[in-house]
């Protein structure tokens, strides 16, 4: 016969004892016995209400999950020839975008011999972060990967 330490409703020991034992005290309270600390020697049980329990951490579990911060990433595209218009026009959607709680990712597209062209590329994303210095903060440098040239800014604490 196993040998289990057992652990009451209110959370007092009640020392070891069978598990045959443990069981008849838990049928008689109407309660289950869960298995706490397998690997204790002996092994720890517990008398509760096992539905009870699990339903609280759900509970808890969703409690938690509500109060995660998550957030979203937006992405803009420009060419490294963008208008001035153009320009703020993107400038003015990203703002809103920083202003909501979102990341945004300005991303600059090189196509064929605009690849040629790609210190006007950092120069009109260095002006993206100047505009938007007040309000965001880059988590990026310019980083050319491939034919794409990006940033990426976060909103200032």
């Amino acid at each position: 016969m196993r040998q289990v330490q057992l652990i009451d409703e209110e959370g007092q020991k009640q020392g070891v004892m069978d598990t045959q034992k443990a069981l008849e005290i838990a049928y008689d309270k109407n309660l289950d016995l869960v298995l706490v600390a397998p690997n204790g020697n002996p092994p720890v049980c517990k008398i509760m209400n096992y539905g009870k329990y699990k339903f609280e951490q759900a509970k808890k579990e969703k409690e938690a999950k509500k109060k995660q911060k998550t957030f979203e990433l937006k992405e803009l595209r420009i060419t490294p020839n963008t208008e001035e218009h153009d320009f703020n026009f993107k400038v003015k959607n990203a703002r809103k975008f920083i202003e909501d709680g979102c990341k945004v990712k300005i991303t600059v597209r090189f196509r064929g011999r605009e690849l040629n062209y790609v210190k006007q590329g950092e120069n009109i994303l260095n002006k993206f972060m100047e505009e938007l210095s007040d309000i965001s903060v880059p988590e990026k440098k310019p980083i050319l990967e491939g034919k794409n040239m990006f940033i990426i800014l976060a909103k200032k604490a």
